[in-house]
C-alpha cells in the first residue's frame, strides 16, 4: 500500500467513489463455464461498489513483506480462512498458512480484475516456470524438464535469459483473455481494457516492474518484481510463493478449488467484510490471519476505524488469529522498534484477540498505539 509520512498525516485521504464500478451480479453469463459458476457467485455477492485509491498496485511496496514467515512458523498458524488485501504478496502468506479458503478484500475494483489474471495463470500453469512465462508474456516451449526442482534464484536467471515475442505476447493475452471470459464475471469494456493494460505492463517491464504511484515520484527504496520474488524472511531464506514448487502448488490448487475470492470491498463498509465474515461462518472456519497492510492508517485518518473493529467483531476467531500488518515511515516522532535496517517497511504479526481487548478498554488512541500494541510501548 501507499507509504505515508508521519510528520504529514492531516493530508493522507481516502475517497469512497460510490458507484464508481458496477457490483459484480453474476447470473449466467453467455459462454460461462459451470465450474465456476459458485466462484463468480461470491466474486458478485461479496462485492461493494469501488473506490479509488492513488496507486496502481499491481506489485507491493513492501520490501519486509516476508519477515513475518519465521513468526507464523512459530505460531503454527495452518489452515482455516485467509483476508487479505493488495495483489501478489497475499500468495505468499497464503502457501505459508495453507487456508481453507482465502478472500482479497481491496476497496479498488482494479485489484479484483488483477486477480482474475492471476487465476487465468494460475489454472493454465503446470508449474512455476510456466506461470511466470505466461505473466511476463515468454515463450512456453523451451522450458526444460525439471524445473520444479529449482531454487527461485535459479528461475529467475531462466527467465532473466528469455525474451517475449508477438506470438508469446498474443498467446498469453489469449490465455488470460479466454479463460477470464470462461469465468461467467460480466465485465464492461473498460475493465477488459483495464486487464489488458495491468497484463501489458507486466510483458512490458517484466522483472524490473517496480510499484508506481500517480501523482508522486517513485521512491528508490520501491522494490522491483525480481526482488519481490527472491525476498528472504529474517533468517535469510526464500519464501516467497515461488520459492519452491510446493509453495506455488498450495496458491494453485486453491486457485482451481475456486477458494480464492477476489472482492470488492472497502474495510470500514457496510457490506463486504460481513459477508466474507459470514462465509467464514457457514463454513464452520475460523480466521487465520487477516493481513492489512497498513489500510488501517487511512482508516483511522478518515475516521472510519470504529466501522472496521465494528466489522472484524462478526468475524469468528480465536487465540490463535492474528492480524499482518505493514508500518511504513520513520520521523523523529515515531520510528518502529521492529524495523530492520535498510527496511523501508516494518512487518508485523499482532493477535487479533489482543486488538479487540485493547480497543474495546479504548487503549489505542491513534495510528501509533496500534502499530505498537504487543510491544510493550503501547
Amino acid at each position: 500500500m501507499r507509504v505515508y509520512d508521519l510528520s504529514m498525516i492531516k493530508t493522507a485521504t481516502l475517497t469512497l467513489l460510490a458507484l464508481a464500478v458496477p457490483v459484480f451480479a453474476c447470473n449466467g453469463q453467455e459462454g460461462a463455464d459451470p465450474r465456476h459458476a459458485e466462484f463468480a457467485r461470491l466474486v458478485g455477492e461479496f462485492s461493494e461498489p469501488g473506490g479509488f485509491f492513488d496507486t496502481d498496485n499491481l506489485i507491493s511496496n513492501e520490501t519486509s513483506y516476508l519477515h513475518v514467515i519465521d513468526e507464523l512458523e512459530t505460531r503454527g498458524l495452518k489452515g482455516g480462512a485467509y483476508v487479505g488485501v493488495g495483489p501478489g504478496q497475499n500468495f505468499s502468506y497464503i502457501a505459508q498458512i495453507d487456508p481453507e479458503i482465502a478472500y482479497i478484500i481491496d476497496i479498488r475494483a482494479d485489484n479484483l480484475l488483477q486477480h482474475l489474471i492471476y487465476k487465468a495463470l494460475f489454472h493454465q500453469s503446470d508449474n512455476r516456470a510456466e506461470f511466470v512465462s505466461l505473466l511476463l508474456g515468454l515463450p512456453l516451449d523451451g522450458i526444460p524438464e525439471g524445473t520444479e526442482n529449482w531454487s527461485v534464484d535459479q528461475l529467475v536467471d531462466f527467465i532473466d535469459g528469455r525474451f517475449a515475442t508477438r506470438a508469446s505476447i498474443a498467446e498469453a493475452r489469449d490465455k488470460v483473455d479466454s479463460f477470464i471470459d470462461r469465468l461467467g464475471i460480466p465485465l464492461v469494456d473498460t475493465q477488459r481494457e483495464t486487464i489488458d493494460r495491468f497484463h501489458r505492463t507486466f510483458i512490458r517491464a517484466g522483472l524490473s516492474l517496480r510499484f508506481t504511484t500517480f501523482g508522486r515520484a517513485p521512491q528508490p527504496y520501491y522494490p522491483t518484481l525480481r526482488q519481490l520474488f527472491e525476498a528472504t524472511d529474517l533468517q535469510g531464506d526464500r519464501e516467497s510463493y515461488l520459492a519452491s514448487e510446493e509453495s506455488f502448488r498450495v496458491v494453485k490448487t486453491l486457485q482451481e478449488a475456486g477458494r480464492l475470492i477476489p472482492v470488492v470491498g472497502n474495510f470500514a463498509g457496510d457490506h463486504a467484510l460481513g459477508a466474507v465474515a459470514a462465509d467464514i461462518r457457514s463454513r464452520g472456519l475460523q480466521l487465520s490471519a487477516f493481513y492489512t497492510s497498513n489500510v488501517e492508517f487511512y482508516l483511522m485518518e478518515d475516521g472510519s476505524f470504529g466501522r472496521f473493529a465494528s466489522n472484524l467483531e462478526v468475524f469468528p476467531v480465536d487465540s490463535s488469529s492474528v492480524f499482518i500488518r505493514s508500518v511504513f515511515g520513520s520521523t523523529s516522532r515515531f520510528r518502529h522498534p521492529g524495523r530492520q535496517p535498510g527496511f523501508a517497511s516494518t512487518q508485523l504479526v499482532q493477535s487479533i484477540s489482543d486488538f479487540q481487548e485493547a480497543w474495546g478498554a479504548r487503549r489505542l488512541r491513534d495510528y501509533i498505539d496500534l502499530v505498537l500494541l504487543g510491544f510493550g510501548l503501547e
